[in-house]
């Protein structure tokens, strides 16, 4: 990722930062993991990392009465969740924080449920893994979305892309040991459907990348890096067979 120019992140952040998310996902799915977090408190205390935007934090806030700390590093995500917030009378359940997932900076053992998609690869799943357990309240479930692959020698083109985003990203397998070594019980899992990829992520990404086309249509260099933005939904056409987003839920052992 450090090979990749600032004018790159520039034109990255336009296209992603007007999506209602930055990575697949969608409602149908975060219910579905949430059913599998059973015995959660009334109203759970809820730590989301990686939140971007916040399209899956209003998730919890529909789906739960608990109360949600949202954390991303992004300052310009948490801008845009802060005003969502607001906009929808949700600040005394949701407080989005700038901050560094590696580090969240809450008090040890405060959370009855860790919620994050798509995000903890970024610090290293294992280290992240060790990260959520230590946010956890014991008996506490962490439900988190990963890169897998379904698929050994996949193309070349899919290949090089995921080592150049997630060069680690190992198989279904690889992931439950991960959770098991890291102090987990796994609780369930599964795949997300191709229309949580698509309805709110690859769709609308599609569309906020014409519009630019437009914009840019006189920059040669922004319109290459807005090519290079749309490899990913049109890979995804091609080739989704060989990698998956997988749901995990987990949980910290109770003593």
């Amino acid at each position: 990722m450090n090979s990749l120019t600032p004018r790159f992140w520039e034109i990255f952040f336009e296209v992603f930062e007007d999506l209602p998310r930055q990575g697949p996902g969608s409602k149908t799915c975060a219910s579905e993991a949430l059913a599998l977090c059973r015995g959660l408190p009334e109203s759970p205390a809820i730590l989301d990392l990686g939140c971007g935007v916040g399209g899956q934090t209003m998730y919890l806030a529909e789906l739960t009465t608990g109360v949600i700390t949202a954390i991303d590093s992004h300052a310009p995500s948490i801008d845009r969740l802060r005003s969502t917030v607001a906009e929808r009378g949700l600040s005394h359940r949701v407080v989005a924080l700038v901050g560094d997932m590696a580090s969240p900076g809450q008090p040890t053992g405060s959370f009855d449920l860790v919620w994050s998609e798509g995000a903890l690869y970024s610090i290293g799943l294992r280290n992240a893994l060790r990260v959520c357990r230590d946010a956890l309240k014991p008996g506490g479930y962490l439900a988190f979305t990963d890169s897998i692959w379904r698929e050994d020698n996949p193309p070349a083109e899919v290949k090089a892309a995921f080592d150049l985003e997630y060069p680690t990203m190992g198989r279904l397998e690889d992931d439950l040991a991960a959770l098991r070594d890291c102090g987990f019980e796994p609780v369930g899992h599964f795949p997300l459907p191709d229309e949580a990829w698509w309805d709110d992520f690859y769709t609308p990404m599609e569309a906020r990348i014409a519009e630019l086309r437009k914009k840019y249509a006189d920059d040669p260099e922004a319109s290459a890096l807005l090519d290079k933005v749309a490899e990913e939904p049109e890979m995804h056409r091609r080739h989704s067979g060989y990698y998956a987003y997988e749901f995990f839920v987990a949980r910290r052992p109770a003593p």
